[in-house]
């Protein structure tokens, strides 16, 4: 499997690129210092001087084998050369498609400013800093299509990352990951979250839970239920999209559309237990998504009877598969919430 790099390094590349533009150099291919990950050679798509002290550099975004919904995504860098006032010799900003924080700073993070430091300033004559603009033309739709803004980045993207480096993990590896670190939280508390996805994870923040308690499991909820009961855990909240979770109410413990997926009809049975018209059972029947249903259930003000029987019916599967696999009971509650991370109880 291949790996890639994270979309901090193509943003710092097209700058570098872009610099190299103003000074007449060649910028087909960027050497960066990749920190603690050595170093790493990106192509650049394009690039083009707009003044002589401004040009503008693209390069693809490609995270190797990894499923990240960026691949192939375009990053720009708009870089202006100015003169140095003794402020910052590098300002990073946000264009179009990089998201904001709540409070209106880029969602520029840790990484992208220091490869920024270690690549670029080297090659700023002393009297000049760089002002810095990213676009990425897709960021804004690419967007929607994750958690951002549940944790409260607006209208784009962020240039975030622990590693330079995107590396590709099998399914198995995946799994001994999280087993890993249920081992070592479930030896510091017998409490214990189990999130699904981003907005699973701010949510179960949001309800005081510590970072010490969280355990990310994916699809593997019954597997990991198994293990944190062996391990002597006697608490576990599940904390997630009611789209993921709400399958463990049909007894499906292993949350993948590629094994099973039966939502919609585990949405109609709730309907049927809770005596919604038929019109309208009819109607869920026919919904394509949990989403939709889930707005249906708003629109006509029936949706927290629906997801309150179906918390209940998690929560009462859960704890009986742990006893079935394990011999032993503990306790487990269920706290399901939107794609923004919204409580729907």
């Amino acid at each position: 499997m291949k790996s890639g790099y994270t979309l901090p390094v193509f943003a710092i590349a097209a700058a570098k690129a872009a610099i190299f533009a103003i000074q007449k150099k060649n910028s087909a291919l960027v050497e960066l210092d990749l920190l603690e990950s050595g170093s790493g050679i990106v192509e650049i798509a394009q690039s083009a001087i707009i003044d002589d002290n401004t040009a503008i550099a693209i390069a693809l975004s490609d995270p190797g084998d990894n499923l990240d919904l960026t691949a192939g995504t375009p990053v720009w860098a708009w870089v202006k050369l100015e003169s140095s006032t003794g402020g910052e010799r590098i300002i990073l900003e946000a264009g179009e498609g990089l998201g904001r924080t709540s409070s209106g700073e880029p969602a520029i993070y840790q990484l992208a400013r220091n490869l920024a430091d270690v690549n670029l300033l080297q090659l700023l004559p002393d009297h000049l800093s760089a002002r810095i603009r990213f676009i990425l033309p897709e960021g804004r739709a690419l967007a929607k299509r994750t958690s951002n803004a549940a944790f409260g980045i607006l209208e784009g993207l962020s240039l975030l990352g622990t590693s330079a480096i995107s590396k590709p993990l099998s399914v198995e590896d995946k799994l001994e990951e999280f087993r890993a670190d249920l081992r070592t939280k479930a030896s510091n508390s017998h409490e214990i979250a189990f999130y699904i996805g981003a907005n699973g994870y701010q949510v179960a923040q949001n309800l005081g839970f510590q970072t010490s308690q969280l355990v990310q499991t994916a699809n593997w909820v019954g597997a990991m239920l198994v293990e944190a009961a062996l391990l002597g855990v006697t608490s576990i909240t599940l904390v997630g999209y009611h789209g993921k979770l709400l399958k463990l109410a049909g007894g499906i413990f292993n949350t993948s559309s590629h094994l099973a997926d039966a939502r919609i009809d585990i949405l109609v049975r709730a309907a049927v237990h809770e005596n919604l018209p038929i019109a309208l059972i009819q109607e869920i029947e026919r919904s394509l998504t949990a989403e939709a249903v889930h707005q249906l259930l708003v629109e006509h003000d029936c949706d927290r009877v629906i997801f309150q029987y179906l918390t209940d019916q998690i929560t009462r599967r859960a704890t009986a598969y742990v006893q079935k696999y394990t011999d032993l009971k503990i306790e487990i509650k269920t706290i399901l919430c939107d794609r923004l991370g919204q409580l729907v109880v």
